[in-house]
């Protein structure tokens, strides 16, 4: 959308709706609360013997402390200056590495691996090192692998970077949020300017190929005028990738979050134009709006996957690979074979005691059904692509339930669409996470959608 071109407010109240973000489908509240975890080893079993040798595996691997509490963040994480911590938490990760292996049938082809948090760098470069040897062990890395990590500005050194390098990760991934010092204080994130520089030039000393720069736009403070000059100073340094996600507010779910003073918070409309300032900002600078929430330098692979019409999403987010199968691990980490989901015990002392005696700690999750399958995909197409075909074989369902929701859309001019398919507008754009619900067969009001999932704006 061009810099003169705004977004019509009464869109804006209209489609300003709880739903969710679509790392999932169907989303992890309509999961059922106690997987049968039996059917989730035989699901995990036979679709590992089908993908491994063929597309390689995807690990993600959740490492949840954290010396000091941001107060946006929404995320499972444990708060604790005490590193004691570490070793213990390696010690059943390595456990459940080890039950996992016995249900696979040959070495696993590790094609992509994520460390996420909570804050990975929160962890020594020696415990790094020690959980990277322990999953590679009798593992084979694919040669085209793709190893990225979170890394917090204020406490990633240059060993980390090392080690890190030495394992064979290439990306790294910070969390800068935000410049402006009384967003970062009330946000309880003081990280100086001068430490985002100074990683990311050590990051690219060390030889990693593609930084990438989380912004937050909506939290309590911002101004127009201080997302530009964020958006303006971090393009200086010129990440490959810039992730710049919606403040999720959800206070009955996050506890920090109840500190703000809400009327710090700025109105749908005005959190809109803090995105287009920002978007426009960052065309301005070079990079290509790729997809929900994310923009990429063209040479970087992320541009290139999108540009092929090849990006996939998952719990990690945008991704260029599709192994067909995700395992995570650790505390609240979530599994996708495809055909079923897994979400390991969220709190610590459950997830311990899981491992500790032997047996998996999965405890939430779901059996997709063919419907499920087919109307993912059409989730992921168009957070994707912005663009889906619909198949002949779901005609019934897509006239009975979706169209008639696909026409207010058409109406409110934010998609084409026909019998063959649906292409989002510009305008479109803005409202992808709306879009992608018309496609939602569990999202029937039931639930308390309100109580569940952050506005879509």
């Amino acid at each position: 959308m061009m810099q003169n071109e705004i977004v019509n407010p009464l869109l804006v109240r209209k489609y300003n709706q709880p739903v969710p973000r679509y790392t999932s489908y169907p989303t992890v509240p309509y999961w059922q609360e106690v997987i049968d975890r039996e059917n989730w080893e035989n699901s995990f079993r036979k679709r590992f013997s089908e993908e491994n040798h063929v597309h390689g595996i995807s690990l993600y691997i959740h490492l949840p402390f954290c010396e000091s509490l941001c107060t946006y963040c929404g995320c499972n994480k444990k708060i604790t200056t005490n590193h004691s911590v570490e070793e213990v938490y390696l010690s059943a990760i390595e456990k459940e590495w080890t039950l996992y292996r016995k249900l696979m049938n040959q070495a696993p082809v590790i094609r992509e691996l994520h460390i996420g948090g909570g804050t990975p760098t929160f962890f020594s470069p020696r415990n790094l090192d020690r959980l990277f040897t322990s999953i590679f062990k009798h593992s084979i890395i694919h040669p085209k692998h793709e190893f990225s990590i979170e890394g917090h500005p204020n406490n990633t050194t240059v060993q980390h970077l090392k080690v890190l390098y030495n394992a064979g990760f290439r990306r790294i991934s910070y969390g800068v949020q935000d410049n402006d010092p009384d967003v970062q204080r009330i946000i309880n994130r003081i990280q100086p300017f001068e430490n985002v520089k100074y990683a990311t030039e050590k990051a690219r000393e060390t030889g990693f190929q593609s930084v990438n720069f989380d912004l937050i736009y909506g939290l309590p403070l911002q101004t127009t005028e201080t997302v530009r000059n964020t958006i303006n100073k971090v393009s200086g340094l010129m990440p490959d990738r810039i992730a710049y996600y919606s403040y999720a507010h959800v206070p009955w779910a996050s506890k920090g979050q109840r500190l703000f003073d809400e009327s710090n918070l700025p109105s749908a409309e005005e959190k809109l134009a803090l995105y287009i300032e920002g978007k426009n900002l960052l065309l301005h600078h070079g990079y290509a709006d790729i997809g929900m929430d994310h923009f990429a330098l063209p040479a970087d692979d992320l541009y290139k996957a999108w540009d092929k019409g090849k990006l996939h999403r998952n719990f990690m987010g945008y991704t260029t690979q599709n192994t067909g199968i995700l395992l995570g691990l650790g505390v609240s980490s979530i599994s996708d074979t495809g055909n079923a989901y897994a979400q390991n015990e969220k709190a610590l002392h459950d997830y311990y005691e899981q491992i500790n005696k032997g047996i998996l700690a999965v405890r939430k999750g779901y059996f997709l059904s063919n419907e499920d399958r087919s109307f993912k995909k059409y989730i992921l197409d168009i957070s994707c692509k912005g663009q889906t075909e619909f198949k002949p074989a779901d005609k019934e369902i897509l006239e009975g339930f979706v169209f008639p929701k696909l026409e207010g859309l058409q109406t409110d001019k934010l998609i084409q669409f026909s019998e063959a398919g649906l292409q989002l507008t510009p305008q479109g754009h803005y409202f992808i996470r709306n879009i992608c619900s018309a496609f939602d067969l569990h999202l029937d009001g039931t639930k308390n959608e309100r109580a569940l999932f952050s506005k879509s704006i």
